[in-house]
């Protein structure tokens, strides 16, 4: 996760996600459709907690129905607060992975049937690694996947350079790929063109799956916390935290 775009002036309270009116038009679509019957569920994230930032109600609904699903993690997140003592990348690197464990749980996702592959990218520079990462990610994927990952105009660029990735591996092995936007749904409302309404779809989620989603994030202490003497704001802004409160997640066919 990267604070990006909700630290500059797109921060104002007319956002994408709580201004744009095509919001209410998107089309439901049920989890069971979205994912075949016997297909295998692989979410790509790009840093530690994009899986539930993105997707925590999906993977819920996914797990509840007992697909099989896989977890990539791109990186293990420990350059999110550059410059910082209290969070410096050695402990990150011990510290993000624990979090995972405990954010899963929360959402209760069955850890023990649960893969979970820790690709050991440096994150702040995957643009520059995308043909590695694609021949990487390409390793893990089987026919009949459906894949998960960030949109790859999401803003950010490490989010962007995955979804890149994702998108050349899951043409190399024929499998389907749905894109899911972060940071894009906290643009100011006059970028609202720039999204592809066309490919939106709604999962809905019930108040349980919302709550689980809410608490699963939360696990990610070192993101809520920020460095207060360095000026380093939470990674979960309060606004990206309010989003998640959303009775449904949205996906880019």
């Amino acid at each position: 996760m990267k604070p990006a775009l909700l630290s500059d002036n797109r921060r104002g309270p007319a956002q994408i996600w709580n201004s744009a009116p095509q919001l209410a038009q998107i089309p439901a679509i049920n989890p069971a459709t979205l994912v075949p019957a016997g297909a295998r569920v692989v979410v790509i994230a790009p840093h530690p907690g994009d899986e539930v930032i993105a997707c925590g109600g999906l993977l819920q609904l996914l797990s509840t129905l007992e697909y099989p699903l896989q977890l990539i993690s791109i990186t293990d997140g420990s350059a999110s607060h550059p410059g910082s003592t209290v969070w410096p990348v050695k402990r990150l690197s011990v510290v993000r992975p624990q979090e995972s464990v405990e954010a899963l749980r929360r959402l209760g996702v069955p850890l023990h049937s649960l893969k979970w592959i820790r690709g050991g990218f440096a994150d702040n520079a995957l643009a520059a690694r995308e043909q590695q990462m694609s021949q990487f990610i390409a390793r893990y994927l089987q026919p009949g996947d459906v894949v998960f990952t960030t949109w790859r105009n999401d803003g950010n660029d490490d989010h962007d350079a995955v979804g890149r990735a994702t998108a050349k591996a899951c043409g190399l092995k024929g499998v389907r790929l749905h894109e899911l936007p972060i940071w894009a749904w906290h643009w100011p409302v006059r970028e609202t063109a720039a999204i592809p309404w066309q490919r939106a779809r709604k999962v809905r989620l019930d108040t349980w799956s919302v709550a689980r989603k809410l608490h699963a994030a939360h696990a990610y202490a070192s993101q809520l916390a920020g460095d207060p003497e360095i000026g380093l704001a939470p990674i979960l802004a309060q606004v990206l935290l309010e989003r998640m409160r959303e009775p449904y997640e949205i996906v880019f066919l």
